[in-house]
């Protein structure tokens, strides 16, 4: 089933009325890709889909399928399937039936029914619930049969709209490794929408991060957690989300925080004030000393091989530690931070990355 299907978007916008909502992106898709969209509620992410599906229309832009224009296609044209947040199954059908309602609409021969929604149960592993009917079933049952009855109509482009949100937080990563082998046995082109990021981080070949109707950086879940274009994406991509600190960057390739001066990996032209973005992970307790930042514990969590310690600078800065040494720590007590120059990032006060 694997497909030679890519997709390309061409400055393409979005208005409702007089409020623009999606502002001339550009993105290509390679064939067999799994892309994801991510970002917070109102970025767009959602529209943009619905428009590559044929749900929305096409303010100004283009959109190709295959080496196809589609900007103006019925959905039906286009050669993709999409599974929603919402199951929409049919109550009163069986799994079956709902499995193979498109196809006996399309009035494909009732043999070539059964042979493809066989076919889709199987991958999907949901034979025994085949003469079931959706109130009987799991979400993670139902939302499976979702993505069967997708499978059945053999698209070139899978688009997920949010399919794991309602779901507990158990079946959503089961049902995100199950999308996983889905795509790996398919090899179907696939966009998926979330606004989870640790969803896109674990599926996707490509994340694209949107905001507010614009992207922000595409590329690989590792380049966008290690080299984020601007504070908007290294804050997003990243649990517990990344520390920025107020900073002045130096011509002598420090940044003075809460006092301390810290050497960092970049060179600056003048002194500027900055943001100096620091992972969790990234931060080390250890002895005091020159490269060191003073910090007191507020809060710490103990989550068994990990602990976040919740701690404030000299100057009441807040900053999160991940720690992992067993090691226990109280309100009160008193650390040294330090982070290796090449793991910080430097940011404007704007937000644009200063490399």
């Amino acid at each position: 089933m694997a497909n030679t299907t890519g997709m390309a978007l061409r400055q393409v916008h979005k208005s409702f009325g007089n409020m623009e909502v999606i502002h001339g992106v550009d993105l290509d898709i390679a064939a067999g890709e799994f892309v994801v969209f991510v970002g917070p509620s109102g970025c767009g992410k959602s529209t943009l889909l619905r428009m590559i599906a044929g749900l929305e229309e096409v303010t100004d832009g283009e959109i190709s399928i295959g080496g196809r224009d589609v900007t103006d296609l019925d959905p039906s044209q286009r050669g993709i399937a999409m599974v929603f947040q919402s199951y929409a199954l049919y109550p009163h059908m069986s799994v079956r039936d709902n499995l193979g309602f498109g196809l006996k609409m399309a009035n494909v021969p009732k043999a070539e029914i059964e042979r493809q929604v066989d076919a889709a149960a199987r991958i999907l592993k949901i034979e025994p619930l085949l003469e079931r009917r959706p109130g009987q079933l799991s979400g993670g049952q139902r939302q499976r049969v979702a993505i069967g009855r997708a499978i059945v109509r053999k698209p070139d482009v899978f688009l997920f709209d949010e399919p794991l949100s309602n779901l507990d937080a158990e079946l959503r990563v089961s049902m995100r490794i199950e999308i996983a082998r889905l795509h790996r046995e398919l090899g179907n082109t696939m966009v998926y929408v979330t606004h989870d990021q640790t969803e896109a981080m674990t599926l996707a070949d490509k994340i694209v991060v949107l905001r507010d109707g614009r992207i922000e950086q595409v590329g690989t879940p590792r380049q966008v957690y290690e080299d984020p274009a601007n504070s908007f994406v290294a804050g997003f991509i990243g649990s517990p989300k990344m520390n920025f600190l107020d900073a002045v960057f130096t011509q002598e390739g420090t940044a003075q925080v809460s006092g301390y001066a810290l050497p960092v990996s970049v060179q600056s032209q003048q002194a500027q004030p900055a943001i100096l973005g620091l992972r969790p992970e990234h931060i080390v307790v250890g002895p005091a000393g020159p490269n060191a930042l003073p910090a007191v514990v507020d809060f710490s969590e103990y989550l068994g091989g990990t602990r976040y310690i919740y701690a404030s600078l000299g100057d009441g800065q807040p900053i999160v530690i991940e720690h992992r040494d067993g090691a226990d720590f109280a309100a009160g007590d008193e650390l040294h931070l330090q982070c290796a120059p090449e793991l910080m990032r430097l940011f404007s006060l704007s937000g644009e990355r200063i490399r």
